[in-house]
Parts: C-alpha cells; sequence; structure tokens
C-alpha cells in the first residue's frame, strides 16, 4: 500500500482540503496521513475564517509521519503563508521526497484568498524546485506567473514557463475556460492537449484537491516515486486522475445552499455501476435473436470509464460473445482489461469524441450495411488498403489506426464504423455509442430490419 501525505488546510464541511484528500486516497487504494497548515471555517456559501497554523508546528507534523511511517508520495494544498511555505519546503528536501505533487491553492471557490501575497514569491523559488508535479487552474497559473492567463494559448505558454522553475511535470487545468474545458500537460519537453465533457454541475467544491490528490497517489501507485515515468504512462497517468475527479464530479454531493462538494468515492461506484449497465445491456440483446450478427471472430461489448487512458479501464466480456441458438451469448461476466481489441475502438474514439464510450463489433456485409442504413444509423468507413505498414506490422495497431482514420475531421459522432476487411481480416462493424444500453438499442434496430 502507498503512503501518501497531505500537506494542506482543514475544510470544516469535509469537501475540500485534508478531508477531500484522504477521502480520495483511500478510494484509489493509499494510506493517506495529513499535516494540517491552516484551520478554516466555512460551507459551500464560503469561508468564514481562516486560522494558520504555526509554521513550526507544521515542521512537526511532517516530521512526527516521514520519521516513523516515511511516504512514497506527498502533495501540497493551502498553505497561508510565506513561513510556512518555506517550512515545508525546508522539510521536503530534508527529508528528501522525491515525488511531491504542488497544488498552488491561492483562492477558495468563492474567491476568499487562501495565499499570503508575499508567499507567491516563496512559493515560486523554494517549492516549485522541488517539484515533480505542480496543478495550477487558470487563476493560480496567473497568480504565479503575474500575468493573465485565459486562453488555450496562454495555457501552454503558462504551462512551460512554470515548467522553468523546477517542477518536471505541469498541468494547467482549462475548468474555467469558456467552451470545451482543456487541460495542457507539459512533460518537461512537449505539450498535451487532454479533454473531457463538461458537467453541467454546481458540485465543484474541491475538485483542486481531489485531482491533485490523485494524480499524487496514481503517480506513487505507477512507480513514480522510484523514479521517471515514460511519457506514455505519465499521460495514462493524468488521465486517468482526470476521470476520478470527473466522476467525483458528476456524482457531486447536493448539499448546502452554494458549491456543494464533489464525491471521491464514487468512482469505486462507477466502477461497480459500470460492469452493470454492461451486463444489463448483454441480457437486452440475448433476449431477442441476433446472433445471425456476430462475427466469425466472435463479437465483443465493452465500456470506458469517463477519461479512460487505457485498455485497463475499458470493460469487456472475457472469452468475447458467441451466438447460441440464434441468440447472443457471453461465457463470462464483464470485467475491466477483457479486451484489448475493443477497447481500442472505444479509446480511439473517445479521443474524438469523448461522449462516445461504448462500442460492438458485428458481422460486416452489404446486408448488414444496408441494415444499417435503413434502420437510420449514419455509417463511417475505412480502407484496410490505405493502412501504412509499420501499423499492420504492429500487433494490435490496426483498429486503433481504423478508428482514428474513419473519424478524423468529423463535426457530428457517427452511429458506427465498418471496414471490409483485408489479407487476415474479417470485415467489421463497429457499433458506437454514450452507453452500452446506447449501442443495444442500435443493434436491436440493425436486427429488426436485417435480411440475412
Amino acid at each position: 500500500m502507498k503512503r501518501i501525505l497531505t500537506i494542506a488546510g482543514s475544510d470544516s464541511c469535509g469537501g475540500a482540503g485534508i478531508q477531500a484528500d484522504l477521502k480520495t486516497i483511500a478510494a484509489l487504494g493509499g494510506y493517506g496521513m495529513s499535516a494540517v497548515t491552516a484551520l478554516t471555517a466555512q460551507n459551500t456559501l464560503g469561508v468564514a475564517g481562516v486560522c494558520p497554523v504555526p509554521a513550526s508546528f507544521v515542521t512537526t507534523q511532517i516530521d512526527a509521519v516521514l520519521s516513523d511511517i516515511g511516504a512514497d508520495a506527498v502533495k501540497t494544498g493551502m498553505l497561508a503563508s510565506e513561513e510556512i511555505v518555506s517550512a515545508v519546503a525546508e522539510a521536503v528536501s530534508r527529508h528528501e521526497i522525491r515525488l511531491l505533487v504542488v497544488d498552488p491553492v491561492t483562492v477558495s471557490e468563492s474567491g476568499c484568498p487562501l495565499l499570503d501575497p508575499s508567499a507567491v514569491k516563496a512559493l515560486l523559488e523554494e517549492l516549485l524546485p522541488l517539484a515533480y508535479a505542480v496543478t495550477p487552474n487558470l487563476e493560480e497559473a496567473a497568480a504565479l506567473l503575474g500575468r493573465p492567463v485565459e486562453t488555450e494559448a496562454d495555457m501552454t505558454e503558462a504551462a512551460t514557463e512554470i515548467g522553468r522553475l523546477g517542477p518536471r511535470v505541469v498541468l494547467v487545468k482549462g475548468g474555467h475556460l469558456e467552451g470545451e474545458p482543456v487541460d495542457i500537460l507539459w512533460d518537461g519537453r512537449l505539450h498535451h492537449r487532454l479533454r473531457a465533457p463538461r458537467i453541467g454541475s454546481t458540485n465543484t467544491h474541491g475538485t483542486g484537491c481531489t485531482l491533485s490528490a490523485a494524480l499524487a497517489t496514481l503517480l506513487a501507485l505507477h512507480g513514480a516515486d522510484g523514479g521517471e515515468l515514460s511519457v506514455e504512462t505519465l499521460i495514462r497517468v493524468v488521465r486517468l486522475a482526470k476521470g476520478f475527479v470527473w466522476t467525483a464530479i458528476a456524482s457531486g454531493v447536493p448539499v448546502g445552499a452554494g458549491h456543494g462538494p464533489t464525491d471521491p468515492l464514487a468512482w469505486a461506484r462507477a466502477r461497480e455501476a459500470l460492469l452493470c449497465e454492461l451486463q444489463s445491456a448483454m441480457a437486452e440483446l440475448a433476449s431477442e435473436p441476433l446472433g445471425g450478427l456476430v462475427p466469425e471472430v466472435r463479437s465483443n461489448l465493452g465500456y470506458a470509464l469517463p477519461c479512460a487512458p487505457s485498455a485497463d479501464e475499458v470493460a469487456a466480456f472475457p472469452g468475447r460473445i458467441t451466438s447460441v441458438g440464434g441468440r447472443m451469448c457471453s461465457v463470462a461476466a464483464p470485467a475491466f482489461g477483457a479486451s484489448r481489441h475493443i477497447a481500442s475502438v472505444v479509446l480511439a474514439a473517445m479521443d474524438h469524441f469523448p461522449d462516445l464510450r461504448a462500442a460492438m463489433n458485428i458481422r460486416c456485409g452489404r446486408g448488414t450495411i444496408a441494415a444499417c442504413e435503413e434502420a437510420g444509423l449514419r455509417l463511417v468507413s475505412f480502407s484496410r488498403a490505405d493502412e501504412p505498414a509499420e501499423v499492420r506490422e504492429s500487433e494490435g495497431s490496426s483498429l486503433e489506426w481504423g478508428t482514428h482514420s474513419a473519424l478524423a475531421g468529423l463535426r457530428q459522432a457517427p452511429d458506427a464504423i465498418y471496414d471490409f476487411g483485408g489479407p487476415g481480416k474479417e470485415p467489421m462493424i463497429r457499433v458506437l455509442g454514450h452507453t452500452p444500453a446506447d449501442v443495444a438499442t442500435k443493434i436491436k434496430r440493425i436486427g429488426e430490419v436485417w435480411r440475412p
């Protein structure tokens, strides 16, 4: 079990600060510890008061934890004053913490200042050079750089400039952008644009705390405490942290009269609910005589967690879906990481349309394509003849390439992607949807008009 220390303020209403951090760490399977930097009196409407802890006692808390239990990762949140920033930086350096995630908290959700202006210089010069990752939002990036950060181009420049201060990884969060929420990840060399669907919720209290705690825990779980991660692993971890927060916001707790808190514990529930949705959709498909739509290589139905970064966060049916007595039949209950093939389709589709989180492959031929069109489905296609040699030679890359090729440049999400196969490749239709139920409904519509 990874040991994660949060150094942050206490939120009396339980939605942010160390309370949100400890919930997040526990939800992801870590062991959480805390060093409190300030007491706050707050609720969903705002902050009524702040009482900083003496810097020397912050150091005492950190020393007590690290000298006995140790930590695989440390994250900081609200640090309140210049003295506390300096004390934390000294303790982190003295204890040789290798994995430090800095959430540069400057103001609360309601606009209350949580960091003295005099502390910004200490944050820049003493703490950020020790950080593995830093996670500012637009306002926090502006406070660090002393200029507005308001556009995606500003975010890209800010990520680079903050990175020059010492952190190996910078994630500038764009949740407050107009339109689509886009985050910019700087990996020390390149910028990566990370998207997620916007959620129309006012229950956003604690989002920054939740993200930074999730990132610290996941970085430790994936080995960042022992050295550098590959860029691919880093992107996967950041996307997974984003998915965790997205789920927490989507399941936010509607308490109080203002901005309610996120729900970090929703992640575990979401995984179970996702599996139940898959099982329910499979039951719907099995209730109709649709077995003839199963191709020779058999079918599978996959469903991804929000912002899923890899096949391990896409659930499907082990052993695939076959046909028995003219009806579809699964040979095992759904599980995460059960299918690399259908997962590659879902993940590639989500790169273009983040809401397309489910897919199922079915038989492809002139008859099934005609049935799709008669059922009112919107189809797009790709040709394996256009597949680059390097993709063809790389195991498991064809479906990803084909999905990207079919969806590139589209403004509206299609209902299905098809291809007529190639040497050793069976023709196939992949039906896309927002949920397994959505996919099942489309396949049942195809079945109603298909003439074998």
